[in-house]
């Protein structure tokens, strides 16, 4: 094998691990393990890798996400630019236009219009390339994935019978099949996002999850038994609080079994002892008050508005009295950062979005009190802020325990 082959198609590595001290309890009972995501040592680093197996495809995927993010850096001047443009027509940043409005008018400025074309063919061309290595090597993949289905630690859960609700069969972020119809969804989501993530978060070993991980808030009284990962997606998260809380039982649940199929995968390579089952968020199966922790990442921009509160609501029931929950995703209406979209070129932002990347209810979403949910369905001592105005929200609360 040459060095353009280091790695083997089948046995595609990981990305992952853990967390460090919460910011809420005050003397843990849990044994927890410490790692810095931003420094970790090599031998961390090269469990938590995301690389395709062959370097030039690895090659192709770091070209995409460099020019992606030379784009976000000749953007932001763009808006002196646009302003300038406008006004000879006689129009205002601020003027009143929906989002689709907002977007129509500014695509017919050249440098906006190539800058969303750029976008959107180097997105396709990821996901083309990802979805190429997996299904070009089917068979291979295949076998392996069969043999880590009855492999452990850790167990695994599908339900291929199981009644898809409609929301579930988009191609969100344009993935080909979406979640749910390839084979392949948990790997491609995987690859996929190391090129999402590295142009915001420094994530090539998954520091982003890590750091999530580390953050993630604890009951007060410190124990960490039982913790639950709603819409897991690949597993990172999940994987992560494991290995925050080698003790604690931890379970992600997907509503994509190609999700966790994959998911179950990575965690076996990876030795830790998760759980994953093909179950629906707003309907886990545990029993009331099971969990001492729940967490989702993205999760709730991805569902249809009136699955929010559904979801909120299952999150409070499996937790026990005390316990935590962490739902992870934009900032939302209700959060004093909220900005909305005040101007053209944010109206216009989120309508791209929306409509060529296919986040189906991601402005319906951002418009919703999600602070607001989460205190009528009974969650107290809740932290609301948003380390940006337009990305994610740190929003966290505590089921009473009384």
């Amino acid at each position: 094998m040459n060095r353009r082959e280091t790695l083997a198609i089948a046995p595609m590595l990981t990305a992952l691990a853990l967390g460090s001290h919460s910011q809420v309890a005050s003397a843990a009972t849990t044994t927890e393990v410490k790692i810095d995501p931003y420094n970790q040592t090599p031998e961390q680093e090269a469990r938590h890798a995301v690389r395709l197996p062959k370097l030039d495809q690895q090659s192709v995927q770091d070209f995409l996400s460099s020019t992606r993010a030379s784009l976000g850096k000749e953007f932001r001047p763009m808006r002196g630019i646009l302003e300038k443009a406008l006004a000879e027509k006689g129009i205002a940043m601020d003027a009143d236009m929906s989002q689709e409005q907002a977007w129509t008018t500014l695509m017919q400025h050249p440098m906006y219009a190539m800058n969303a074309r750029i976008w959107m063919s180097t997105q396709q061309q990821m996901w083309s390339n990802i979805y190429g290595i997996f299904h070009e090597n089917a068979d291979t993949i295949l076998a392996e994935l069969e043999k880590a289905d009855k492999s452990g630690p850790g167990r695994l859960e599908l339900n291929p019978n199981m009644d898809l609700p409609a929301y579930t069969r988009h191609e969100i972020h344009i993935q080909p099949g979406g979640y749910v119809g390839d084979p392949f969804a948990g790997a491609i989501s995987h690859y996929g996002f190391k090129q999402f993530d590295r142009n915001v978060f420094k994530n090539d070993r998954m520091e982003h999850h890590l750091a999530m991980a580390m953050e993630t808030p604890i009951p007060a009284d410190g124990k960490v038994r039982r913790i639950l990962d709603m819409g897991t997606g690949f597993g990172a998260f999940a994987t992560s609080l494991k290995e925050r809380f080698p003790d604690a039982e931890v379970w992600g649940v997907d509503v994509g079994g190609p999700m966790v199929r994959w998911a179950h995968y990575r965690a076996v390579k990876m030795g830790l002892d998760v759980n994953f089952a093909q179950r629906l968020a707003e309907d886990t199966k545990f029993e009331d008050g099971y969990f001492d922790v729940v967490v989702s990442y993205i999760l709730h921009h991805e569902v249809q508005p009136d699955v929010h509160e559904k979801i909120v609501r299952e999150a409070y029931r499996v937790l026990r009295p005390g316990g935590s929950y962490f739902p992870v995703d934009f900032v939302t209406k209700g959060n004093p950062r909220y900005m909305g979209a005040p101007d053209l070129m944010r109206k216009a932002s989120i309508w791209q979005d929306h409509r060529w990347n296919t986040e189906v209810w991601s402005p319906a979403y951002r418009e919703t009190d999600f602070p607001e949910i989460m205190r009528k369905t009974g969650f107290v001592d809740m932290k609301v802020s948003a380390k940006t105005g337009t990305a994610f929200q740190d929003v966290y609360g505590f089921k009473p325990l009384a």
